[in-house]
């Protein structure tokens, strides 16, 4: 075989090598059709996924003329998958997610209007909701409180079932879109190395198997039992979220994690917005059950915080 051949054959390996290495670790265990029936899947095989740890991200597809610019001629379909960092268990039965990392998007080529965070909120029926921080520093105009839905007369499948706060730096509300599809795919691949009450008695697992496998570099993730229980009556819940930087006192057989930024939500089935009942921020977690919370008021943006005790769960990946 000549030179040129050896090359070709070379790249024609290479190529597979990669595509082997880009087998998805993502498995579709859950799809709902535009009534949000479900077609493929269970939601108790999304619920087992989640408590195990799961990240989750969901995919969905639309027209560009419904969504994006309604009664335009571009009828191109658009396939969106977007991640929620944030997952919410709540009744240890009910799924939902939150992103926590969006900034409003104007496709195809723009952010939207004004600054703010984009904390969408799906749940495992497809029902939708979204909070709006805007960060921008424009003063309010009003009060918090029920507010006029808007006009999506040219939306025809866009519901908006309530709106919330709609004059203050912090609105809200909750609506169905039918996209044509709901495909919920899990990254089932934590393992659960600790689960402690919220004075850190250990009921599974060990701190030492926790030390390890951080100190090989395994990312670290938690699921903080009744973490929003503070903003009013719900089930019993559990909020994951990953965490960023890790510390282990050795000798203290102590692990302490800061955690990625994430939205708190009051637990309901489904999870809804409303007004004062979320607000978003950040965690310091110890394996001794003591969290300590940087949260922020969404209408004013100012920081607070503030300290509670939690069961949480470990997880190592």
């Amino acid at each position: 075989m000549n030179r040129r051949k050896l090359l070709a054959a070379g790249a024609v390996a290479a190529t597979r090598g990669s595509a082997a290495k880009r087998t998805p670790a993502w498995k579709c265990v859950y799809t709902l059709d535009s009534r949000r029936q479900a077609i493929e899947g269970s939601a108790r095989s999304l619920a087992d996924a989640i408590r195990r740890g799961a990240d989750l991200r969901i995919a969905t597809s639309f027209r560009h003329n419904e969504h994006i610019e309604p009664g335009s001629k571009n009828s191109e379909l658009i396939l969106e998958t977007a991640e929620f960092r944030a997952t919410y268990l709540v009744d240890d039965r009910w799924v939902a997610g939150i992103m926590t990392l969006r900034q409003p998007v104007s496709l195809p080529d723009a952010f939207g209007p004004r600054p703010s965070m984009s904390f969408f909120l799906y749940n495992q029926d497809g029902k939708q909701a979204i909070a709006r921080p805007y960060l921008d520093g424009v003063a309010a105009k009003g009060a918090p409180g029920p507010s006029p839905l808007d006009d999506h007369s040219k939306m025809p499948k866009y519901h908006q079932e309530d709106s919330w706060d709609a004059a203050t730096n912090a609105p809200s509300s909750n609506f169905i879109y039918d996209f044509d599809r709901f495909r919920y795919f899990v990254r089932d691949n934590w393992t659960q190395v600790l689960s402690h009450g919220p004075s850190g008695a250990v009921v599974s697992g060990s701190i030492d198997s926790l030390g390890r496998a951080f100190d090989e570099g395994c990312d670290v993730k938690v699921a903080v039992r009744g973490l929003c229980s503070d903003l009013g009556d719900g089930p019993g819940h559990e909020v994951m979220i990953q965490t960023g930087s890790c510390y282990y006192y050795t000798e203290q057989k102590l692990f302490i994690a800061g955690t990625h930024p994430l939205a708190r939500v009051r637990a309901a089935v489904p999870m809804r917005y409303a007004s004062r009942n979320w607000d978003f921020g950040w965690l310091i977690v110890r394996s001794d059950g003591r969290v300590v919370r940087r949260l922020v008021d969404p209408r004013t943006l100012a920081f607070r915080d503030t300290e509670a005790k939690y069961a949480i769960r470990w997880f190592v990946r």
